[in-house]
């Protein structure tokens, strides 16, 4: 008898800073940026309490190069994805860990800076082309090794907004 299960994360949240796209060696885009979510409650003596949490998220494929041209630090955005978490060794031989929120959709929440339109903004997107990261695990975990400082060594390419405009789903 199986069991089902269910991995499935939904956040609404600030980014905190730009979007950064990287290639893996096979061509594949992945884009990760960081998202703060906050929250308010009282406490047991009554003051209004604060809390911000810090989420790292990744997009593959032409999800993540459509995070990387229309996503800049401080826009509201809906993500909605799963739970990974990857595992190390860094330069020095100690052992790390981290815990991504992987997307398959997307939602901008609000227009982007100087858009002075009135009236609600919502831009949806989801990674209809879905491209499976476990066929590039080794080539990603060095892309994404927070202990690496050489980013010329990466490969990293900017997307031409001129080449792809026929493929951006506005």
């Amino acid at each position: 008898m199986s069991t089902r299960s269910l991995n499935k994360v939904q956040l609404i949240g600030n980014l905190t800073r730009d979007p950064e796209l990287k290639y893996t060696p096979s061509g594949t885009g992945v884009c990760t940026f960081g998202l703060a979510t906050n929250r308010e409650w009282t406490d047991s003596s009554g003051q209004k309490q604060e809390g911000v949490e810090f989420h790292r998220i990744v997009a593959w494929g032409k999800l993540g190069e459509i995070c990387s041209q229309l996503m800049t630090k401080g826009r509201k955005v809906y993500v909605e994805g799963r739970l990974q978490t990857r595992a190390w060794k860094s330069q020095d031989g100690a052992d790390r860990q981290v815990t991504e929120v992987v997307i398959d959709e997307m939602i901008l929440l609000d227009a982007p800076k100087g858009d002075r339109s009135e009236g609600g903004y919502e831009t949806h997107y989801t990674s209809d082309e879905a491209v499976s990261p476990i066929a590039d695990v080794t080539p990603v975990e060095e892309i994404f090794n927070p202990d690496t400082e050489d980013k010329d060594s990466k490969k990293q390419k900017k997307v031409d907004s001129k080449e792809d405009s026929d493929e951006i789903p506005f």
